[in-house]
């Protein structure tokens, strides 16, 4: 049979959406009346669709969101906690991701915070923007090995050049003089280049004593708020009503 030889040959060359394409055509009679242009139109499609999902696949493998199914779609708008479903819908275009812009979200435990991020983070990736999540005391345990190891410049590259870096839980504990150093070396790489989502249920206000350093909590503090979307939610725990943060 020809087709098999010419199946192995595309899959060979890592054209599996063409090969995947071309037996549907063949085994489907309906496209014996489409032309040469037609059908391989189909086909070309078929690998651009094929190479699309296995990247965005690939960049919410990246991401390690903590929310893996988190999504815009279900985000929870009937409990009051002032969160406005235009506003989350006009972030889901990732527009303020083109303008480098940042999202931060206060409020207290079990609001959703970390929810909402994900699900923008979900959106960023299939939007085909790198995107990477990191408890902020887990991201500054990440640097201290990444120092250990000798690897420290390769990982603080690494979050410079992502399109989307989500900080959950600032400001648990105050930050030493290290940290508080690193912190404001990601921000500065970051700062009108890249996107930073925060979340925290520590007003900002209060930040200047969770750094605990004012000169370079001004400097954090100038490179995250600048022209920064800032959402403040309030109300109960969703969780002390029974809904569940981690899928809806």
């Amino acid at each position: 049979m020809l087709m098999q030889p010419t199946l192995q040959k595309l899959k060979a060359l890592k054209l599996s959406g063409m090969a995947e394409a071309l037996l549907q055509l063949q085994e489907n009679t309906e496209s014996e009346g489409l032309s040469f242009d037609e059908r391989f139109g189909i086909i070309v499609d078929r690998e651009e669709l094929h190479r699309e999902n296995k990247r965005q696949a690939r960049l919410i493998k990246g991401a390690k969101l903590r929310s893996s199914q988190a999504c815009i779609e279900d985000v929870n708008y009937h409990h009051k906690r002032g969160l406005e479903k235009s506003l989350i819908s006009a972030f889901s275009q990732c527009d303020w991701i083109r303008r480098k812009q940042n999202i931060i979200f206060t409020g207290p435990t079990g609001i959703g915070k970390t929810y909402l991020a994900c699900a923008l983070g979900q959106r960023a990736c299939q939007q085909g923007f790198s995107t990477r999540y990191f408890r902020v005391t887990r991201l500054l345990e990440e640097i201290r090995l990444s120092q250990g190891c000798g690897k420290y410049m390769i990982f603080m590259n690494q979050l410079s050049k992502t399109d989307v870096l989500i900080l959950d839980d600032w400001g648990l504990g105050q930050l030493n003089k290290n940290e508080r150093q690193d912190m404001l070396e990601i921000l500065e790489d970051r700062h009108a280049l890249k996107s930073t989502v925060i979340t925290t249920q520590v007003p900002v206000q209060f930040w200047h004593e969770y750094i605990g350093d004012a000169t370079i909590a001004d400097a954090v503090l100038d490179r995250l708020l600048s022209g920064a979307h800032k959402l403040e939610l309030q109300g109960e725990s969703l969780r002390k009503k029974g809904v569940d943060l981690d899928s809806k």
